[in-house]
């Protein structure tokens, strides 16, 4: 019973830090069309496009409310972008983009790791959007950060506690079992209910 209880409480305060977290950062998530390299080379292209636009959208936002609501009144013009890129590599796949919770799995980048979880996200889907994906963060600009600034200034300077930030960059030695613990108590939760 013990172990029961440990175990719970464990998973509670591991479900309490992804949320925290997940409730401060927008995710980009861009579909490709297939799988084909042609397809994976366009949604590089139409990433590239929608971070370029993003983040002059996004710039001096502060808070992840302002910038939800940012986005969320520009996703036609979003979409528009990412058809301007398709349609100039002689495409006709259809671009659409939408806010939506998405689940991602555990994540590491280069300078920091987000864990597995439910995010809002920006997703991009190009045609059919069944080919392989990429996802990063797209508020705040983790992914585009200034090469003068560092992942913990631009996650600071956009709101994020020292608790969010030190779970997303810590040393990897330290998150890695956190983040499996996290993805497991949330495969678990999506079994049970």
């Amino acid at each position: 019973m013990i172990a029961l209880a440990l175990f719970l409480l464990l998973g509670i305060w591991l479900n309490r830090e992804q949320s925290e977290l997940s409730g401060s950062v927008i995710r980009l998530h861009v579909l490709a069309n297939s799988d084909s390299d042609e397809d994976q080379a366009l949604k590089l292209k139409v990433r590239d496009r929608i971070l370029e636009e993003a983040s002059s959208l996004l710039e001096g936002d502060t808070d992840v409310q302002t910038a939800a609501s940012q986005l969320e009144g520009k996703l036609d013009d979003l979409a528009a972008a990412g058809q301007t890129v398709v349609n100039e590599e002689g495409y006709d796949y259809q671009v659409t983009a939408a806010l939506e919770n998405t689940w991602f799995p555990t994540k590491q980048y280069d300078d920091f790791a987000l864990p597995a979880g439910d995010y809002l996200a920006l997703r991009i889907k190009i045609g059919a959007a069944e080919g392989h994906n990429w996802w990063c963060v797209v508020f705040p600009p983790l992914c585009v950060a200034s090469v003068s600034e560092t992942v913990e200034d631009t996650a600071a300077s956009a709101g994020l506690s020292q608790d969010e930030i030190s779970l997303m960059t810590a040393d990897s030695d330290q998150y890695v079992l956190k983040f499996h613990l996290m993805e497991w108590w949330d495969e678990l939760k999506n079994q049970l209910s």
